[in-house]
């Protein structure tokens, strides 16, 4: 292990605002007021590691961009490039975190720990998660065992893969868990990381798009209108919507619009097994393609990041998102 000058392991830290950035004001408001020093705390020093901090961005993770999400990303692989850093943690919002962590794992090409954090109460809070998190984050960071385990979340005392990681409670202090075959959660395994464009690279639109019973298609059709380039199409049950959706999704990919089909069901696979026209094997026969065990969130950043990347010919295009689905949802 690389350690610093007095012996013990640098991380690097990459600070971006949320909740754990934040105190509440006069007016019973929290809003993100510290720096990558003032979230910091004494944490570092209770995890026994020395940090190398970088303010990449204060705001409320709700607010952040694909393209700022990317430049979280530029940070980290900046702060890494020295050889003395033994991993790296990124603080950041709650609201967020699971896409932001999921566009760094599908870029994170290097064997050292990252690990992003955050808090579900504020840094001021006098019973705050903040601190612990944070130096669960450190420690993790700093621990050789997770070396080219990709990205890993550290939040309410677990520590587990980001990938198909969601946040399932809007105010309980465990509130990350993986998406996967209930009763047990089953972290999706590692993948091959794909290459990164300049931040230059302007980002697709990519419009998720909720199914409700009954559904007529007015949204997708209307995404469709908008421009958009991609689509993630959050369906019932197993991935089952109606006829009329199966007609919009027909018209998407005929015009070379993917479209990705996930579930509103926290957990378990996309099935596409119902016919009867509006059902998953109906959505998949129009074109659609099954996100797996990835959710909305996880599901639009991927098809962002394979519409931003793609070199080939557009008409390889479906046949890369089908197999970069089949390959990271399960």
């Amino acid at each position: 292990m690389t350690t610093g000058a007095d012996g013990i392991p640098v991380v690097a830290v990459v600070t971006t605002g949320g909740t754990i950035a934040s105190t509440t004001g006069d007016d019973g408001v929290s809003r993100p007021t510290l720096s990558g020093e003032g979230v910091l705390g004494d944490a570092a020093q209770r995890a026994e590691v020395a940090v190398r901090v970088v303010e990449a961005l204060r705001v409320d993770s709700s607010t952040t961009t694909l393209a700022q999400a990317d430049s979280i990303r530029a940070a980290v692989v900046q702060a890494m490039a020295d050889p003395a850093v033994v991993g790296a943690v990124v603080v950041h919002g709650t609201d967020s975190l699971e896409e932001t962590g999921y566009l760094l794992d599908l870029h994170h090409d290097d064997e050292r720990p990252l690990v992003i954090t955050g808090s579900q109460r504020t840094a001021d809070a006098p019973d705050s998660d903040a601190p612990a998190n944070l130096r669960a984050a450190l420690a993790a960071a700093a621990d050789p065992t997770h070396r080219g385990r990709g990205v890993l979340v550290a939040f309410g005392g677990a520590l587990i893969p980001v990938a198909g990681t969601i946040k399932r409670h809007t105010s309980d202090l465990a509130a990350f868990a993986p998406s996967a075959f209930a009763p047990a959660a089953v972290p999706l395994p590692r993948r091959e990381a794909l290459a990164s464009v300049p931040g230059d690279v302007p980002w697709p639109r990519v419009d998720v798009v909720a199914v409700v019973p009954g559904d007529d298609g007015a949204l997708l059709h209307a995404a469709l209108d908008l421009g958009t380039r991609g689509i993630v199409l959050q369906a019932l049950g197993s991935g089952n919507a109606t006829a009329d959706v199966v007609a919009a999704v027909r018209r998407a990919t005929g015009a070379g619009v993917p479209v990705v089909l996930t579930t509103r069901v926290p957990d378990g696979p996309v099935v596409p097994s119902y016919g009867d026209g509006g059902g998953g094997a109906d959505l998949v026969a129009a074109g659609a393609v099954p996100s797996g065990l990835l959710r909305a969130g996880q599901a639009r950043v991927l098809l962002a990041v394979l519409l931003r990347t793609q070199r080939g010919a557009v008409a390889d295009l479906p046949a890369r998102v089908a197999e970069q689905f089949q390959l990271r949802g399960r």
